[in-house]
């Protein structure tokens, strides 16, 4: 919703940029007719053109997400009326019936100019990525500035005190018009010396830079023959230069970390088991599992394996974090859990005792692991299991319901040295379901920051209580989505379902292994 809104207010932009530089050339007539006006061909002709411009910003820019892009935006915007007042001014200027307008017009250039470097630093701060106390005290300082200086500029008002509009229509400025300047000149010294001291390379630096100093050059070579059109289209050429290399750049960058990424993610994906069936041989069971991350790399995990050819284990776990650094503590906390219990350990207890010391070695980044283990006896339906500060999983009896089975959880894993975790005894029957899942579900947000909860999360798997764990599976995702709707995904969705159909006659389908 936010999305498609944002993407609206863009298009609108875009609409009344174009829609000003019709209105502009409709209106140019009385330049060519009008003696008055012909001085202004120059500025009129800039303003058109600059609101032309703008809207090819906008267009090029409407892909483009983040503070940065936005605040660039609304810098192009605003360049937009200052084309639109500056083509004002020169239809008032002179002409003592239009003093108001030419008043209201001349004001409004002298707030946009304070706005528009405001906008210009939050567009750089956020590309460039200023750091530093400087940049700590430019964030706070240029803001107040600018409001004071909104506030002073205003008092032309009630009084004359940097500018007026005398009876002839004519611009004069006062004594003190000079104070007009402080902010402009405060604000883009800290910001010069910011672009300066940062570590992007010169080409960007450059590109930033001239939106500060080709304005004042413009001024000083031709002594503000041209006026305000002239200053405002070198502007429009600074912006135009900044979007081409400061864009260009990052987009090059962001396409390299994309490729990266999307290597990343096929490798964490692979190292899940993916296959279905998983084990086409044996017939005492069914199984399968899901993780939709969500970023490109996430910190969930899950797992089943043989231990041998009478136990499977069942693995539903969720780093803490997210992004690369959850995901490369998956890798280790997966290859250490399946390590141990391979090893022919038929205690969830110990095998997350044995993880977790080595888990805690080294760990600086101070991750940590909720993780359910369980380890069924394929022949008999009995089995152990370990919570470690993870969900509580869903179990179905024959023709009964699903009911979330809750019970004491032990820490999470990697959370410190020395834990001995909870180990609790169950049993499948024949017919029986098992559903286990990460908070990505059970805490999956809607727009009203409402959470999805263990009773919808219930009413989801009782939707078809005899389902394959598949579409199980698919049915909790099909709800979770509905009830989330259009609000973005904030945690990684990983789910796994069991349904147990025992060993006949106590005989194990298939061979140890068989897949």
């Amino acid at each position: 919703m936010i999305k498609k809104l944002k993407d609206k207010i863009v298009i609108i932009e875009l609409i009344f940029a174009i829609a000003a530089a019709v209105a502009l050339i409709g209106l140019s007539g009385p330049f060519w007719a009008e003696e008055r006006l012909q001085t202004f061909l120059f500025n009129i002709g800039v303003d058109m053109m600059g609101l032309l411009g703008c809207a090819a910003l906008i267009y090029g820019s409407m892909r483009q997400n983040g503070e940065g892009a936005n605040a660039f935006r609304n810098l192009i915007l605003l360049s937009d009326f200052s084309f639109i007042a500056n083509a004002g001014i020169c239809f008032t200027i002179n002409a003592p019936e239009m003093r108001i307008s030419c008043f209201i017009l001349c004001l409004l250039n002298k707030l946009i100019d304070l706005v528009m470097i405001v906008l210009f630093y939050q567009y750089v701060r956020e590309t460039l990525r200023f750091e530093g106390k400087l940049a700590e005290f430019t964030k706070k300082a240029i803001p107040v500035l600018m409001i004071a200086e909104l506030i002073f500029e205003s008092l032309n008002i009630f009084f004359p005190l940097t500018f007026y509009i005398t009876e002839a229509g004519a611009y004069m400025p006062t004594d003190l018009s000079w104070t007009e300047d402080i902010f402009l000149i405060t604000a883009g010294l800290l910001t010069t010396i910011l672009i300066l001291k940062s570590s992007n390379p010169r080409i960007q630096k450059n590109a930033a830079l001239m939106f500060i100093f080709l304005p004042i050059l413009e001024y000083a070579l031709t002594g503000g023959e041209f006026g305000n059109a002239g200053q405002y289209g070198v502007i429009l050429i600074s912006l135009i230069i900044m979007y081409c290399v400061i864009f260009n750049e990052k987009s090059q960058k962001l396409a390299s970390t994309q490729v990266e990424l999307n290597v990343a993610t096929q490798i964490q994906a692979d190292m899940l088991p993916s296959i279905f069936p998983a084990f086409p041989k044996r017939k005492e069971f069914d199984i399968y599992a899901t993780m939709t991350p969500a970023k490109e790399v996430g910190g969930d995990f899950y797992d089943f394996f043989l231990i041998d050819d009478d136990h499977l284990a069942m693995v539903m776990a969720d780093v803490s974090g997210k992004g690369v650094p959850a995901a490369l503590f998956m890798v280790i906390a997966k290859t250490l859990i399946k390590n141990h219990a391979q090893l022919g350990e038929y205690s969830p207890s110990k095998v997350l005792m044995s993880a977790n010391e080595q888990l805690c070695e080294g760990n600086k980044a101070e991750l940590f692991v909720t993780v359910w283990l369980a380890i069924l006896e394929i022949s008999t339906g009995k089995g152990k299991a370990a919570n470690a500060g993870h969900e509580h999983p869903a179990l179905r009896r024959k023709d009964g319901k699903f009911e979330l089975i809750e019970y004491r959880h032990s820490p999470a894993v990697a959370t410190m040295e020395g834990i001995r975790f909870w180990e609790h005894d169950f049993e499948l029957h024949p017919g029986d379901s098992l559903f286990v899942y990460t908070d990505g579900v059970a805490e999956a947000t809607d727009s009203h920051n409402e959470l999805y909860g263990g009773e919808r999360l219930i009413k989801a798997l009782n939707k078809d209580p005899e389902a394959s764990p598949k579409e199980m599976l698919a049915n909790v995702k099909a709800s979770v989505d509905e009830f989330v709707g259009e609000a973005p995904q904030f945690d990684d969705i990983t789910m796994l379902g069991l349904k147990y159909f025992g060993a006949e006659d106590g005989v194990l389908g298939g061979e140890f292994g068989a897949v």
